[in-house]
């Protein structure tokens, strides 16, 4: 599965095309060369096309080359599918005005959509053009359908056949929007079609970084700073090469790591390992400490640096001609990746020391090249960067830190290197979702409608805080809406649906709380007072019929509401809960969430993606917190950081999507934000009482339960 670009051309007789997409720059808009083969049709038919969408479980490996197949017109039973190299300036999709491979943010099949249907339409116009050609026959007497060209006498000449003596011009020809298929022409883009990678899975022939083996091969493991921000000054080197098949250790930029022939060997080095560790800017940082006091300190300070988030209206003059006003306060845990894959990468130098290849699965090759090459002091083009599948990512996957240090230890060791993170040492040095203090205030005008609305988030991470604040779905007239940044030295990372898990918990269940003190239903609360758009009405009323919203519960349960937004995806989720009170554990039984995602490309595996999307929010919401005490991390495995088990799981997830006209939004988080709000809604109506701070854990559950 792992192909260099002049590999994937190798095959004689092939019919290979090239495309440019948006801000590619001009040398790469020339002749057709192998540096930016998309496609290659071989004479018996088979048709080759290259995936960006790195696969850690969510299906872009697969839907991604359908929607090229789609336009293209190929017989999907022919297709092969393979990695693209790593190379964003060819294979990127166009965000914030830059070209990028990361499939993050739920945006691959967003962001791709447009372009490989365009790529698709081009390899059809230029199978078109060469039939008429052979024929002597107009290209309009012609039509393309399930790999073949069709004229109107009935003749037929196979895309294989088609390849034995097809020209691709330069450059290729440009297709008008009008040239594309309608959505009523479709024989895959919303139909069921079986995921690629699901029996290379299950036969276990799906090759992971951790799988592979190289001749020489040497394996490592390392242990790093355990205060954020810490470097290594001396270790016991001497003592650890003494060990059984220990080779030696390697200096990393923030911690030492140990070569020995085996991965046990390295491990029981690991063990005996004592450094002496550089203080750090997050020495003494205590997070419990600064998320209660410290961070209300940061927003109840007049001088405190903000930044403003959104502004609109005057908000200060909504408050001050306020019939009525609200006020309410959230907090929220770090959360870790808890990906099931340890972190792991594969890296070998040439004999010159001037080329490596790594082996890695990343969320974005092009960034995991470029962090591998500045380790190195290389150039990108020295890099070779080998597609591996992922065994989970959620956003710690996309920064490639990891296979940098691979390639490090690869060149000291002058040896292939296998690196292998233990569990603990990925939570202990984790890239964390950060934690967050919020305040949400209200005001209603005189008709009872929410005129005024003002939200303050403060926390270390920057953009990582600011996801999901913003309320495009109400139509309140009058906001003001701000970040106030504190820096602490700890990493953070994007985690799956960033700043919208605490966010939209803050939102969603102050909303909830003026629905209840204005005697209102919560729908319709947010429809009347909120005046939310018409597309947030759609997913509202779908969850509604969906769940019985206004049906009787069992005794001892009751539903809980929320909206959930990501990606240009926007959603309404219900949960039904229970409590047990001795235990002080809530359960979650169902869930319902209806979604508009716009024209969803493949709706089986996007149901799962959403529905694996719900889990991840529940096991986050009910159990998942990263404390640190004097800037160390008090959690190791999962014996302590406790994440959702088989017993825990709903007996129902029901998830429908909304139709609507519009290009595909981002799915693979919608199932997420939601969560948290909901959750909280449904403890009050069964209790009475809120629950303010995320994760729910028995203990904050007892103590909303006292307050």
């Amino acid at each position: 599965m792992n192909v260099s670009r002049r590999e994937f051309l190798k095959a004689s007789g092939s019919l290979s095309f090239a495309f440019s997409f948006p801000i590619v720059s001009e040398a790469n808009t020339q002749a057709a060369k192998p540096l930016n083969a998309w496609v290659r049709i071989a004479p018996d038919g088979t048709v080759t096309i290259l995936s960006t969408g790195a696969e850690m479980g969510q299906g872009s490996m697969t839907s991604l080359p359908l929607i090229l197949a789609e336009e293209m017109d190929a017989d999907w039973s022919r297709v092969k599918i393979e990695w693209a190299p790593a190379d964003p300036a060819t294979y990127g999709y166009t965000f914030q005005n830059a070209k990028a491979m990361a499939i993050v943010g739920s945006r691959a099949v967003m962001l791709y959509y447009n372009d490989l249907r365009t790529a698709g339409a081009q390899v059809r116009k230029v199978l078109l053009a060469n039939a008429a050609e052979h024929w002597k026959v107009p290209v309009s007497s012609l039509k393309t359908e399930n790999g073949v060209v069709v004229d109107g006498s009935g003749r037929k000449l196979s895309y294989g056949e088609i390849a034995k003596f097809a020209k691709v011009p330069s450059p290729l020809p440009t297709v008008d929007r009008s040239e594309l298929k309608d959505k009523s022409q479709f024989r895959f883009i919303g139909k069921e079609m079986p995921r690629r990678d699901t029996p290379l899975k299950v036969n276990g022939s799906a090759q992971y970084a951790i799988d592979v083996s190289l001749p020489g091969m040497v394996y490592a493991t390392a242990r790093h700073t355990p205060v954020h921000g810490g470097a290594p000054e001396s270790w016991n080197a001497g003592e650890l090469k003494s060990m059984k098949g220990v080779l030696g250790t390697v200096k990393l930029p923030d911690g030492v790591a140990i070569v020995a022939d085996s991965l046990p060997h390295a491990m029981a080095a690991r063990e005996a390992l004592k450094v002496s560790w550089a203080k750090s800017a997050a020495a003494g940082f205590d997070s419990e400490a600064t998320l209660q006091k410290t961070y209300h300190q940061v927003h109840a300070d007049p001088g405190a640096k903000s930044t403003p988030l959104e502004q609109k209206g005057d908000a200060r003059a909504a408050f001050a001609g306020a019939a009525k006003t609200f006020k309410s306060e959230f907090h929220s845990d770090y959360g870790y990746h808890a990906q099931m894959e340890p972190l792991n990468a594969v890296a070998r130098l040439n004999a010159a020391g001037d080329q490596v290849e790594v082996w890695e699965g990343t969320q974005d090759p092009g960034s995991s090249r470029q962090a591998i090459a500045k380790a190195l002091g290389f150039k990108p083009e020295q890099v070779t960067l080998h597609q591996c599948y992922m065994g989970g990512g959620f956003g710690r996957r996309s920064l490639g830190d990891y296979a940098a240090e691979a390639a490090l230890i690869a060149r000291e060791a002058k040896r292939p290197v296998k690196l292998v993170w233990t569990r603990d040492e990925d939570m202990q040095y984790g890239m964390f979702r950060p934690q967050a203090f919020q305040c949400l205030e209200a005001a209603l005008d005189k008709d009872g409608r929410v005129n005024g609305w003002t939200h303050c988030v403060v926390g270390d991470g920057g953009v990582l805080l600011q996801t999901g604040i913003r309320i495009p779905y109400y139509g309140v007239p009058n906001q003001y809406i701000e970040s106030r940044g504190v820096s602490h030295g700890i990493r953070l990372k994007h985690w799956r649906g960033v700043g919208h898990v605490f966010n939209v918990f803050a939102i969603e269940s102050f909303v909830d709380e003026m629905a209840v003190a204005e005697g209102m239903d919560p729908v319709d609360f947010r429809i009347q007072r909120m005046q939310m758009g018409p597309r947030g009405k759609a997913v509202f009323e779908k969850v509604v019929q969906m769940s019985g919203w206004k049906a009787p519960r069992p005794q001892g349960r009751a539903l809980g509401i929320s909206i959930s937004e990501r990606s240009g995806s926007l959603a309404a989720g219900v949960a039904e809960i229970s409590l047990d009170r001795e235990s002080s554990k809530i359960r979650v039984h169902k869930t319902w969430l209806a979604v508009d995602g716009g024209l969803v490309v493949q709706p089986g595996m996007a149901r799962a993606n959403v529905e694996s999307g719900i889990v991840y929010g529940l096991s986050s919401v009910l159990h998942e917190r990263v404390t640190l005490k004097d800037g160390v991390v008090q959690q190791s495995n999962f014996h302590d950081y406790h994440v959702m088990r088989m017993s825990d799981m709903p007996e129902l997830m029901e998830v429908a999507f909304v139709e609507r006209d519009a290009p595909p939004s981002g799915l693979g988080e919608i199932g997420n934000p939601w969560v948290a709000a909901a959750i909280a809604n449904a403890f009050h109506r069964l209790t009475g009482k809120r629950l303010k701070h995320m994760p729910f854990t028995p203990a904050r559950v007892q103590e909303a339960l006292k307050a």
